[in-house]
């Protein structure tokens, strides 16, 4: 059986969704001839090259205008214009197709998905499709072509509702969550890993992601993290900040921590390959509401505090948290330093937003995708 797994390099989640299952396959399915690709890259280098340049500049710098594209994309004439583009676009990517003759096609882009469903009402292709959506809200632009799509995961329940109403085929859909990496059912030695990171295995510890290459809202991201800093002696806290490959948020990190005199109880560290574990030793998470880093965080049964969503998904992701107890979301006008205090004093609301994380992490997501997919 031959497998081909599409994903397109519009921000790292679906990348790193697509690489899950990926390892999953090739960890469990043996038997089976397993492929990773870009669809954008494929299909038209300059396009893809252009477009991803183009979120990543539009993402960082004009987010309000990424939010405006994000819902005409949903609704308005750009709905038509994507859909009308990826048709064109299919045409190419049908020669990879007849070259690798899958008889699956698994899509955490909702880009694959429309160019394969296309093919699929055209006769060219007789592939099962699959889309895998990693959000927790749903844009109509995953659902094009939906007809022609054998499969639909999605990360709870009520996004299986609007599908649902949508006319979308109930026995399509899988409310599975979005795939993680194995690496967050691990049962870690946390003493280790506290100990390999000089932390106190007795405070409260924050983890803090400041929102990685993009340094999106970095003003904004130093206020939040110095309101945290500003909470250490009262609480008995420490702080894990995790700057990614960005220097001038880690340098910006440093001069608070250095400012407050609380070196011994403020690692910073740049680019990271361990979030499983210093999740695993964590209490609360502040992040941007991104599908996988959500996902990981519901896993590892973590409280969330949101910054800096990116106008559409993202806000909607914080949307959904919110309402179901489970994050506090900082806005932009907000007292953070208020918001902060008041929840760290208030210790029955975070174990009853740890609480709720139960109710939505699907730890076992991936391999849940794979069985149902491959039938193991």
């Amino acid at each position: 059986m031959k497998v081909l797994i599409f994903y397109a390099s519009y921000g790292g989640g679906h990348l790193n969704a697509a690489k899950s299952i990926e390892s999953c396959i090739k960890n469990n399915y043996k038997e089976i001839d397993v492929e990773l690709v870009d669809c954008m890259k494929y299909v038209n280098k300059t396009i893809e090259k252009v477009t991803t340049a183009a979120y990543r500049e539009m993402a960082k710098k004009a987010p309000w205008a990424w939010g405006r594209i994000y819902s005409d994309a949903q609704r308005g004439p750009l709905a038509h214009i994507s859909t009308r583009s990826n048709k064109i676009l299919a045409i190419k990517l049908l020669n990879l197709l007849r070259e690798k003759k899958p008889d699956l096609i698994i899509s955490t882009h909702p880009f694959g998905s429309q160019m394969c469903s296309y093919l699929k009402r055209k006769n060219k292709i007789t592939s099962k499709i699959a889309t895998i959506m990693t959000d927790f809200s749903p844009h109509d632009q995953w659902l094009v072509g939906h007809e022609f799509t054998d499969f639909f995961f999605v990360a709870h329940d009520k996004m299986k509702e609007y599908l649902i109403s949508k006319n979308i085929t109930e026995t399509k859909i899988y409310s599975t969550g979005i795939p993680i990496s194995d690496r967050f059912q691990i049962n870690y030695d946390k003493d280790e890993i506290f100990n390999r990171y000089n932390l106190d295995k007795n405070k409260f510890t924050i983890l803090f992601f400041g929102g990685g290459e993009f340094g999106l809202g970095k003003t904004r991201t130093v206020q939040i993290f110095e309101s945290f800093v500003q909470e250490i002696n009262k609480h008995n806290l420490q702080i894990v900040a995790i700057s990614g490959k960005n220097e001038k948020m880690k340098n910006s990190f440093e001069e608070v921590v250095a400012r407050y005199n609380f070196l011994d109880d403020v690692k910073i560290i740049g680019f990271s390959n361990e979030i499983p574990e210093l999740m695993s030793i964590s209490d609360l998470v502040v992040t941007k509401p991104g599908g996988l880093t959500t996902s990981e965080s519901l896993a590892s049964h973590l409280p969330m505090v949101i910054i800096n969503p990116i106008p559409g998904q993202e806000e909607e992701n914080a949307e959904f948290l919110e309402s179901n107890g489970i994050a506090v979301w900082i806005k932009k006008s907000d007292n953070s330093n208020e918001i902060i205090e008041n929840l760290l004093n208030d210790t029955h609301k975070l174990n009853d937003m740890k609480e709720k994380t139960i109710i939505l992490a699907k730890p076992n997501s991936t391999y849940d995708i794979c069985n149902i997919l491959l039938k193991k």
